[in-house]
């Protein structure tokens, strides 16, 4: 998952892709850094024991827990996910609808298309550490994703509409805007607030990678031991809109979907909840009196290309791959129903979604065709894929399409994080499978076209891309679309430029999914399927 027209250098690209696809007072900053340079712990470890209102919530969350957590950097879906309970932005936005509300901030600006928005900061607002939540820490935040020399995922969200935060006092704050966007009042969840004094320390940067985490949220983070579980309990001096409901919660991070499934079966289950529930899994956990229910949003598997390994320099190429790709059969097969081809880069129900004039229908003659008329003839490809459950059941429609076309095709399903560091290497490869879902950042398309597509983003370094004509124009349309006031003119040109995406096939869906969450009705309650990885337990509480 990428993000917008920037750098994020190698140093961070674990915690920039780590999905699958991120303390104050001394005996706090102390006992936080114990519990993030922890090893793995049992994943029995619930963090407490209790009964009652008082038990511990257990979550089971299908992906690593091993990013990062700085929330400028992380992409992370278990990061991303307990950040949301343990920070806040000026800002906050519903976990479905992606509406704003007042979180650190009293109110949301009344006009979105002003240039200064005033925000005061929530009286009696805390962190972790018993620290007031001040315009400091607030300055602080922004400044570091602002600052052009230091190269942050966040950056990609703000830079280009937002000239710089102001404080006006200790209790009140300004952003100047360099052009009315109204846009970016639901980005400013992505700019959580987070004490000043903890994190402008010597290396704090880097313990937050880790796992330090300091907010003002409703839960503050008690033990993180990577590849095991995160723990967490209610923060007593929490003031805020979204009260915690669970006293303790321990999230365990299970990748592999059969103990995930375990973990939340039968009837002495050991979690109430887990998202991303195989499909193949959906009756039976239905029949054992779970709610299993689905979010369709940008969830995909995507095909990116090495432009720099001939001949997927060829466009044509590229398009017959995915003009080979019988997608019907893999959304039958391996999706169980659950997905639908993709006919755009956005999914359908994206307000900005437009069917694009390149849509890859399943065409093996086509295919052939286009390979042909590129010369290219005895093609043998290695496919670099995640190891992403989902993924994998969906790699053997990919390797029989392209092997009925005279494509020899070989399957090499790794690790996440042995994908990408290739990828930080600079090592060659050809096509890499992969997930992808920018929904974890927000709705607008904007931001999900900027996350993929841009001069000097991590994706596009991936592709060896940038430098090609067409991209450069695609990268110059895409910015006067973002600065463009009108509303319906901003989509149509958005809508124009992704046919281009769409057309050059440099990194493209091949299909969107939904992604499943289960959860027990008998102890659960406010529980919503999100479509996108992670969960969101701040409206939930114990039936």
């Amino acid at each position: 998952m990428r993000d917008v027209t920037h750098d994020v250098p190698a140093l961070h690209r674990r915690s920039f892709l780590k999905y699958t696809g991120a303390l104050g007072a001394a005996a706090a900053l102390s006992s936080s850094l114990s519990a993030c340079s922890s090893g793995p712990e049992s994943t029995n470890d619930t963090g407490g024991g209790g009964s009652g209102s008082d038990r511990t919530l257990t979550a089971v969350i299908g992906y690593g827990n091993d990013g990062s957590w700085d929330p400028t950097q992380t992409a992370s879906a278990f990061c991303m996910a307990a950040n949301n309970h343990i920070y806040e932005g000026l800002l906050d936005t519903d976990p479905i609808s992606r509406e704003p509300y007042a979180a650190l901030g009293t109110q949301v600006p009344k006009d979105l298309n002003s240039t200064s928005w005033k925000f005061t900061l929530r009286p009696g607002a805390k962190f972790h550490d018993g620290t007031p939540v001040t315009a400091d820490d607030v300055v602080f935040v922004f400044d570091r994703i602002l600052d052009p020399n230091t190269q942050t995922l966040a950056k990609g969200f703000f830079a280009s509409w937002l000239k710089e935060v102001r404080k006006i006092d200790a209790q009140n704050v300004e952003l100047v805007l360099k052009f009315p966007f109204p846009e970016g009042v639901s980005r400013l969840t992505l700019a959580k607030i987070m004490p000043k004094h903890v994190f402008s320390r010597p290396g704090a940067w880097d313990d937050a990678i880790k796992g330090l985490a300091i907010g003002s949220g409703p839960y503050r983070q008690t033990a993180h031991h990577p590849k095991s579980n995160t723990t967490f309990e209610a923060f007593a001096d929490y003031n805020g809109p979204r009260k915690p409901a669970f006293k303790r919660m321990n999230w365990l991070t299970i990748v592999d979907a059969a103990p995930r499934v375990a973990k939340i079966s039968g009837s002495n289950a050991g979690a109430q909840i887990a998202d991303n529930i195989p499909y193949a899994n959906i009756d039976r956990l239905k029949h054992s009196g779970l709610t299993v229910a689905g979010g369709a949003g940008m969830n995909n598997l995507f095909l990116m290309f090495n432009t720099k390994h001939k001949p997927f320099d060829d466009v044509r190429v590229r398009q017959a791959l995915h003009y080979a790709i019988d997608t019907d059969k893999m959304v039958e097969v391996a999706l169980k129903g659950h997905g639908k081809p993709s006919s755009s880069f956005l999914n359908e129900a994206n307000p900005a979604y437009r069917r694009a004039r390149t849509v890859y229908d399943y065409d093996p003659e086509k295919a052939k065709a286009l390979l042909r008329a590129a010369g290219v003839q005895n093609l043998k490809i290695d496919i670099l894929a995640v190891n992403v459950s989902w993924i994998v059941d969906c790699l053997p429609t990919i390797k029989s399409s392209w092997d009925a076309i005279g494509v020899e095709t070989t399957l090499s399903p790794q690790e996440t994080t042995a994908v990408f560091t290739k990828m930080d290497q600079k090592q060659d490869y050809q096509v890499v499978a992969a997930a992808s879902n920018p929904n974890q950042f927000g709705l607008d398309a904007d931001l999900i076209m900027h996350y993929n597509y841009g001069p000097a983003n991590l994706w596009m370094q991936y592709t060896r891309w940038a430098g090609n004509p067409v991209a450069k124009k695609l990268f110059q349309d895409m910015d006067r679309a973002t600065r463009e006031p009108d509303p319906d003119r901003k989509k149509a040109m958005i809508q124009d430029y992704i046919d281009v995406v769409a057309e050059q096939a440099v990194l493209y869906p091949v299909v969107h999914n939904e992604l499943m969450t289960a959860w027990d009705p008998r102890k659960l309650t406010g529980i919503r399927a999100q479509p996108y990885p992670g969960i969101n337990l701040l409206q939930a509480k114990w039936v």
